[in-house]
């Protein structure tokens, strides 16, 4: 083989070797390879062209260029501490926390610089504005509501930068300390009047359960008259019976076993075993037990 057609031969190589590098680059640049937790932003020409999500994607090598690479896991800023003035024109330091993630990359890279610190500005200016539509008391309160209103209007502000805010948190509400000792002499006044409201309720109820003990003793004890009256009313109306079936006889049996009852109460009575009695006493007695005996 001659010198020139080794030369040939070595240029053929090299020219095989190029175009099958430059096939492998192409196939490199034309494919692109998204991580599931970013989004990649191809411009053309310099203008926006296509996003790409996670996973295998293709694009024309040398015109198309992955200009922004976008991670869309949720971020969370640096607490910060801003001064408002509440309704009833107290100072107070409010620290904020928010999280936020990228949901169109493009509107993000597009329409803002500097998203972090544009949210964090948006975040300060709505909380001094919310705060000054509140009282401390409901502010120390309604922190919830306080946060969801905050959340919602952060929403409506960065809606045009492809963010959603994911969520916002007030850390703390600092006071002067003025402020603070004026809060807890108010506290302690507060459980002061407590107490002694406490005390004033359990003293009207010990008044009240005794009232309720002495009604509840007279109802029995008028129930207790109202059954004796009754038990007398119908031993009475037992013997009115007797009296109307058996006449005169009944009458006397009764006033005998009246009598008997008297001379036992009188016999049996400490120091009274010896019983005096008048000549007819002693007549009716016998009268008595004569009925007695009848009766029985």
């Amino acid at each position: 083989m001659t010198e020139d057609q080794l030369i040939g031969l070595l240029t053929q190589n090299i020219i095989y070797v190029l175009g099958a590098v430059f096939i492998i680059v192409v196939i490199l640049k034309g494919i692109k390879i998204v991580p599931q937790s970013e989004k990649y932003v191809v411009e053309r020409f310099g203008r926006l062209h296509a996003v790409l999500g996670p996973g295998i994607n293709f694009i024309v090598p040398f015109l198309d260029v992955v200009r922004h690479r976008i991670s869309v896991l949720e971020r969370q800023l640096p607490n910060a501490t801003q001064d408002a003035i509440t309704r009833d024109n107290v100072l107070v330091q409010i620290d904020t926390s928010v999280f936020y993630r990228i949901l169109e990359p493009e509107k993000t890279v597009y329409r803002i610089r500097d998203v972090d610190a544009a949210i964090a500005t948006t975040v300060a200016g709505i909380v001094r504005a919310e705060i000054g539509k509140m009282d401390l008391d409901e502010v120390q309160s309604n922190r919830a509501q306080l946060i969801s209103q905050i959340q919602a209007s952060v929403e409506d502000a960065v809606d045009n930068w492809g963010i959603e805010v994911t969520r916002a948190e007030i850390l703390d509400v600092n006071l002067d300390q003025a402020t603070r000792e004026a809060m807890l002499q108010q506290l302690n006044a507060e459980r002061a009047r407590r107490a002694q409201v406490t005390e004033a309720e359990g003293r009207k109820r010990a008044v009240e359960l005794h009232a309720d003990a002495e009604l509840y003793a007279a109802e029995q004890s008028a129930k207790a008259r109202r059954i004796q009256a009754e038990a007398e009313a119908y031993a009475t109306g037992v013997v009115a019976k007797a009296i109307q079936d058996n006449g005169i006889e009944a009458a006397q049996y009764q006033v005998a076993l009246k009598q008997v009852e008297a001379l036992n109460a009188l016999g049996n009575g400490a120091g009274k075993q010896t019983i005096v009695l008048p000549a007819n006493a002693i007549e009716a007695f016998g009268d008595a037990f004569k009925l007695l005996k009848g009766g029985k």
